[in-house]
């Protein structure tokens, strides 16, 4: 198993964006345009999504994040401040209990502690069937739809188009399985960085219900809403986006 690929662009503190499911560092382009004058953005692609689609994926949340932490190790990154998006922020919260110590401040956005992901818009089963009969295309374009308040005719959706095309059926199917194995409920009360989530309040596939266990779980965690908007929100909403992260990673 490879490496993962990781961009990297601008100066100043590090902040490491994860992306999700279908992701890859194309769907920071917004993130790394207004931040990069105070922020170096460090942007790795998980294994078989993105930039990193030549690298097998792992079938656990768990390999997920031990391989993020072995690229920033490569690129010579310690210490973080850590924002992971949907199935990257699972891949996140991993990541801290891994290494709590070098997480310096941590955004959950559009993500929850339990992987089976109840009341999202279908079944993991159905995903996956759908996967096998439909095929990758297919599969993008209407999982994708769900991400926004206006399906495909949101502006954001060609972006998530663009960076979905190069994951391959094997890591789709591979970050499926790794959800159903996932709960990080009980690493919740460890996380010790300041915790910011920040969720879209139209989002389909993490309900409020997701939300509200992260805010119980993490001591003084604080949350976001974004009004108008779904899972996508930062593509969505990208003022209102970068002004909560903009606030909450300024505070002393």
């Amino acid at each position: 198993m490879g490496g993962l690929t990781v961009t990297r662009r601008g100066q100043g503190a590090p902040l490491v964006l994860v992306h999700g499911y279908f992701g890859g560092a194309g769907h920071w382009r917004a993130e790394m345009d207004a931040l990069s004058d105070r922020y170096e953005i460090i942007a790795p692609a998980l294994a078989g999504f993105g930039e990193s689609a030549d690298v097998t994926a792992p079938d656990t949340i768990a390999e997920n994040a031990a391989l993020v932490w072995q690229a920033l190790e490569r690129e010579g990154i310690d210490h973080i401040a850590l924002l992971g998006h949907s199935m990257g922020g699972m891949v996140v919260q991993e990541m801290v209990a891994q290494h709590p110590a070098r997480v310096t401040r941590l955004i959950l956005y559009g993500t929850g502690p339990v992987g089976l992901l109840p009341g999202r818009f279908e079944t993991l089963d159905r995903s996956r069937e759908r996967i096998v009969q439909d095929g990758m295309e297919p599969t993008l374009r209407r999982i994708a739809a769900t991400w926004f308040l206006h399906g495909e005719d949101a502006p954001g959706f060609a972006t998530c188009l663009d960076v979905g095309r190069a994951a391959t059926q094997q890591a789709a199917l591979a970050a499926l399985s790794a959800w159903e194995t996932w709960d990080g409920t009980l690493n919740l009360p460890r996380i010790i960085a300041p915790t910011l989530i920040i969720w879209g309040e139209h989002d389909r596939s993490y309900l409020r219900a997701q939300i509200d266990a992260l805010l119980a779980g993490i001591p003084g965690a604080r949350l976001a809403v974004l009004e108008g908007c779904a899972h996508a929100a930062h593509l969505e909403a990208p003022g209102a986006f970068h002004a909560a992260l903009n606030g909450f990673l300024s505070e002393k």
